[in-house]
């Protein structure tokens, strides 16, 4: 779970003991009640976390229901193997492999689909993990500690203008040119950057001002997780293959924390649930829409209130029109 297009606001979190790393579910019911879980209903839960929303699902299905959790996360697939529940089948992946995923578990039509998109909070309390400034730590910040390059590797490689587009685009800083200049220039005296308070320093240098209460590094350090995970990519797979396995009035329901994200839910909801006229074929009957816009929520002031970590979530449910998947 990550926080919204103010990205991670403040992480106040404290240093804490591994077992206190704990994760609270947002938009638990609301997210839950979307997907209407039928007792002997098959479902998808996309980021299982620490399973707020697959226990949810479970206590909804029947002794023939199934529900199939996927993260990319390894303590979060064991944390999910620790759920003794013959219903439930785990798999180390990310959502952007579902129809991978469902193809090898010989599934072709699912019932509903929950995506919790983001950084969770055992990631972001887990200094070890290096996604946050408030800690000094590896930067780390990849999602799947089992591969893929660390944002330390990527600032170690990349380019001042490569660097300056993905601060811009994903964390839609102002100042990222002046930041990247500065990660260069760290880089060319011989100290690259390798821990994440090294590069809060750098940021807080190069950025000339910022909004009351956020931390100058907040969108440099979002930006980075986004890249190094691949997270907007990940997700337009993700909801691509979701529809095309989602069963007649089968729900797809997305939980998004900040605007890229949001925006990229909203217009892929949008464009399936919109006629489209072939201008080479003008005549011809247009072909059946694909979804349906179902719902949009946000957290209640007391949910908030007893997680500010929840304020910037947006829940958008879709439902499937038409045939089932071939």
């Amino acid at each position: 779970m990550s926080d919204g297009h103010t990205p991670w606001p403040d992480e106040r979190s404290q240093e804490r003991p591994q077992e206190e790393w704990s994760h609270v579910p947002v938009l638990l019911q609301e997210a839950v009640q979307a997907l209407q879980v039928r007792p002997s209903g098959l479902y998808v839960d996309g980021t299982f976390g620490r399973g707020g929303h697959a226990r949810a699902i479970l206590q909804g299905l029947g002794p023939q229901g199934r529900l199939v959790a996927l993260d990319r996360d390894p303590q979060a697939v064991a944390a999910a193997h620790a759920i003794a529940d013959a219903r439930l089948t785990v798999c180390h992946a990310s959502f952007a492999d579902l129809a991978q995923v469902l193809q090898g578990l010989g599934l072709e039509s699912v019932d509903g689909v929950l995506l919790d998109l983001g950084v969770s909070s055992p990631q972001i309390d887990n200094p070890a993990r290096g996604f946050s400034f408030r800690h000094d730590a590896p930067l780390d910040m990849r999602m799947d500690t089992t591969r893929g390059q660390t944002a330390a590797e990527f600032l170690a490689q990349a380019d001042e203008h490569e660097i300056a587009r993905i601060i811009r685009d994903y964390g839609e800083e102002r100042f990222a040119h002046p930041i990247a200049k500065a990660v260069v220039a760290r880089r060319t005296s011989g100290r690259p950057l390798v821990r994440t308070r090294e590069l809060a320093e750098v940021v807080a240098r190069a950025v000339r001002t910022r909004e009351p209460g956020q931390d100058p590094a907040t969108r440099t350090f979002q930006a980075l997780r986004i890249h190094v995970n691949g997270e907007l990519d990940a997700l337009e797979h993700g909801l691509r293959a979701a529809l095309e396995h989602l069963g007649p009035q089968g729900r797809l329901a997305v939980i998004s924390f900040h605007s890229l994200e949001d925006r990229l839910v909203k217009q892929f909801i949008a464009r399936e649930s919109r006629e489209v006229i072939d201008r080479r074929a003008p005549f011809a009957p247009p072909p059946p829409l694909r979804l349906r816009a179902i719902a949009r929520a946000r957290p209640s002031p007391g949910e908030i209130a007893a997680n500010p970590r929840a304020r910037s979530a947006i829940l958008r449910v879709a439902e499937r029109t038409g045939d089932a998947p071939a």
